[in-house]
């Protein structure tokens, strides 16, 4: 069993900051890629920021120049830096992990963390 729990979600008003973190604990083999999506009330669920082990990273087009994404390799974390929030980055953000359990690898999701940007 693999788990993913997310931390750092809250209100904060319009230019300001919030740092997300998540952890991955259980039966990991391996951990290849780490993420963060956000789903927006009536939205599909989308990508907001992806990591590689080997340290790729890819931006939503929206959040380029103000989210920073980073990862622990050895420590199983990854975490996103958020700066100069906008009302439109209020969403659910969700935690993601590509994880060999086992003899597969599988994309885990955490329980999700709200973030509201509101004056």
């Amino acid at each position: 069993q693999v788990q993913l729990v997310e931390s750092g979600g809250g209100l904060v008003q319009p230019g300001g900051s919030l740092r997300l973190s998540c952890a991955a604990s259980g039966s990991i083999f391996n951990l290849r890629a780490m993420g963060w999506y956000r789903q927006a009330p009536g939205k599909q669920r989308e990508l907001v920021a992806h990591i590689t082990n080997g340290g790729s990273i890819t931006y939503a087009y929206s959040v380029k120049g103000r989210f920073t994404i980073s990862s622990d390799n050895a420590k199983r974390t990854v975490s996103l830096q958020m700066n100069s929030l906008e009302p439109e980055d209020t969403a659910v953000y969700y935690c993601n992990a590509d994880v060999l359990a086992g003899t597969n690898w599988r994309t885990y999701w955490g329980q999700g963390t709200q973030v509201t940007v509101s004056s």
